[in-house]
């Protein structure tokens, strides 16, 4: 009988573990029925020991799986994301967090100073976040799974001029983001797209997070930002919506395993989670969980 003291996070079912390992579920009964993968059928179905799997792929010096590196330190990198910074301290997974831009999160986590990083950036082709963190990590055990599509726009003061669009922000003052951020990079490309001279923009100081951007607008120290409906949304201010914007995670394959990361997934299942994404707005969650890449 399972242990009940056992969290069932600590647990990956057939499904989760081929996901991962980027493998079809077949070989991964098949490993199981070898004895080549720690397993479990204590419940009647297969179930995999997160520590026991980590071990397993960190000993794994051939067949696809990365060998061994350094720990990563327990910290959660990339772009600041409301709903899943409320989900880390939330959940009580034991992650820090060093929330400076998903381009300075690519920079930190391909050189081992984190776990995971958060990603909002347009591919060439018109996707989201694949050629970055191919380009960032394709040496590394990564992979990239789905957090939710956002949708972002304009964040505007209740008292303030009323742009329908990109197109109408000349003359305006704007809150920018830091340039190692997702949305500095994607408001360049917009505005260029929709024939928006970012020089006839006036420049507030640089904010660092979403919330600080919204919260620049709401004290009538900007005009504008560019920045997401459930922010805007959280402080009752009007939003124009521009664009819908996916959000994912590039994750430490081993580390995915460990109880913290695994803490924070079970939690993002949850009802409570949900019910705060759905009352903050701006959320589809249709994809949590989704492997969307594989190194």
């Amino acid at each position: 009988m399972t242990d009940p003291q056992i969290p069932p996070h600590e647990y990956l079912t057939v499904r989760e573990l081929a996901d991962l390992l980027r493998l079809k579920e077949r070989k991964i009964y098949d490993l199981a029925a070898s004895g080549e993968v720690p397993c479990s059928r204590a419940t009647g179905k297969l179930l995999f020991p997160a520590a026991e799997i980590r071990a397993w792929i960190e000993g794994a010096q051939s067949g696809g799986l990365a060998a061994v590196s350094a720990p990563r330190p327990g910290v959660f990198l990339g772009s600041h994301d409301p709903l899943l910074d409320w989900a880390i301290r939330q959940s009580r997974c034991g992650l820090a967090t060093y929330f400076d831009g998903s381009l300075d999160g690519l920079s930190r986590f391909a050189a081992g100073e984190g776990v995971a990083s958060g990603l909002h950036l347009r591919d060439a082709e018109g996707g989201w976040n694949r050629s970055a963190a191919r380009e960032a990590a394709s040496g590394q055990n990564a992979v990239l799974v789905g957090f939710a599509i956002r949708r972002r726009g304009l964040v505007l003061r209740a008292d303030g001029p009323g742009p329908k669009g990109l197109g109408d922000l000349a003359g305006l003052r704007l809150a920018p983001r830091q340039e190692s951020s997702g949305t500095a990079a994607l408001l360049r490309d917009l505005a260029a797209e929709a024939g928006l001279d970012l020089g006839t923009v006036t420049l507030t100081p640089l904010e660092r997070t979403e919330d600080e951007a919204v919260q620049s607008v709401r004290r009538g120290e900007a005009d504008v930002t560019f920045g997401l409906e459930s922010v805007a949304r959280s402080y009752g201010l009007p939003f124009v919506p521009v664009i819908d914007e996916r959000f994912d995670l590039l994750v430490d394959r081993k580390a995915w395993f460990d109880p913290p990361l695994q803490t924070l997934v079970e939690f993002c299942r949850s009802e409570t989670f949900r019910s705060r994404a759905e009352s903050l707005g701006g959320y589809d969650l249709s994809g949590l969980g989704e492997v969307v890449w594989n190194a």
